[in-house]
């Protein structure tokens, strides 16, 4: 009897190591693939409800439907990657040449000059743009002309070049088409190993995560790109609309956004426009960074009872482990442990 249990282990155990091998050479084989699919799977997902109307005009017809809104996402990521990349060369660089001598003719205080490891840092890029303040305008210049095309690939965060956005977007369709089978039979998977009721609670607060973050990540940043783009331009920036694009980008992490019209409105300053730059600078500080902490913290935490401070650690700590796509990865990752904790939290009231 005691062989014939320790034949099963023993078989078990074979079986568990089969097992892991091959999910290991598969991780192995689909990693080159694994953010692309993130990021179809994160567009299908908050993109379902318009694909389900296709579905219904199309009269049930999927890959129709699937086709042409995969089209439609290019079309819309693809188009603004382009028109930024224009902003860049049109814009950016002659902004450059203005700023440039401005800044090789700039002290900087001693209080800049006195931070840790940025101090020294700071004081060398300074150094060198007051010896030769041309130079790294025209070496823009040649990087902008001969890497448009790649630029154009990275800008954007949905891969950081173009086999992966066709990647990305060849996933999407087929996500599209099969989305509800392929969830289905996850679901059945699932359910067989934490049951039906805890995996609906786990698949409703991820969902619930999964949308609160991207509506609230882009429209915080969309708010506060218009608004600080507005502000650009009542205080005469040069290249209002690539700044407030650049808001837009750089707003998609939180906190960057007040380097952005702070650093215009020290530009004004430097530059003899004292009232513009104070003016912007309390236009940045009131309008700007309040609309981020009404519209983030209220389509996040209202829509996903989770805490917004742990959302901000899901976004900060998912940026830092799984590159942009773990501004959504993150905070997934922390709604899946919060409802496990609120599930046993439950339980154990209950035994009492």
């Amino acid at each position: 009897m005691e062989a014939l249990t320790e034949g099963k282990w023993l078989r078990r155990l074979i079986l568990a190591a089969l097992l892991a091998i091959l999910a290991l050479l598969v991780f192995q084989v689909l990693r080159p693939f694994i953010v692309p699919v993130i990021w179809s799977a994160i567009l299908a997902y908050v993109s379902w409800p318009l694909h389900a109307r296709l579905v219904r005009l199309f009269r049930g017809q999927r890959d129709a439907a699937a086709f042409v809104m995969t089209l439609l996402l290019a079309v819309a990521i693809i188009l603004p990657i382009v028109w930024l990349v224009i902003l860049m060369q049109t814009e950016a660089l002659p902004v450059y040449r203005e700023v440039a001598p401005l800044l090789a003719r700039t002290e900087l205080p001693a209080f800049v000059t006195q931070l840790p490891f940025l101090g020294p840092r700071i004081q060398e890029w300074f150094a060198e743009w007051a010896r030769n303040p041309e130079a790294l305008g025209k070496a823009l210049e040649g990087f902008f002309a001969q890497s448009s095309g790649e630029l154009a690939a990275v800008v954007g965060g949905v891969g950081r070049n173009l086999a992966k956005l066709v990647f990305a977007m060849v996933s999407l369709f087929f996500m599209f088409r099969d989305g509800e089978q392929f969830a289905a039979q996850v679901r059945r998977m699932l359910e067989q190993f934490f049951g039906a009721v805890r995996v609906e609670h786990y698949l409703h607060g991820i969902g619930a995560t999964v949308r609160a973050v991207v509506y609230g990540i882009v429209c915080a940043a969309f708010a506060q790109g218009t608004l600080a783009g507005l502000g650009y331009w009542a205080a005469g920036l040069p290249a209002p609309i690539f700044l407030g694009a650049l808001t837009f980008l750089v707003g998609l992490v939180p906190f960057v956004v007040p380097f952005m019209w702070a650093g215009a409105s020290l530009y004004l300053f430097l530059t003899g426009k004292t009232v513009a730059a104070i003016g912007l600078f309390i236009w940045g500080l009131t309008a700007v960074s309040w609309i981020d902490n009404i519209v983030r913290p209220l389509v996040i935490s209202g829509s996903t009872r989770i805490p917004f401070l742990l959302v901000l650690f899901g976004v900060l700590g998912g940026l830092a482990a799984f590159g942009l796509v773990g501004l959504f990865i993150g905070p997934v990752i922390l709604a899946v442990v919060m409802a496990i904790w609120r599930e046993w939290i439950a339980e154990k009231r209950a035994q009492v």
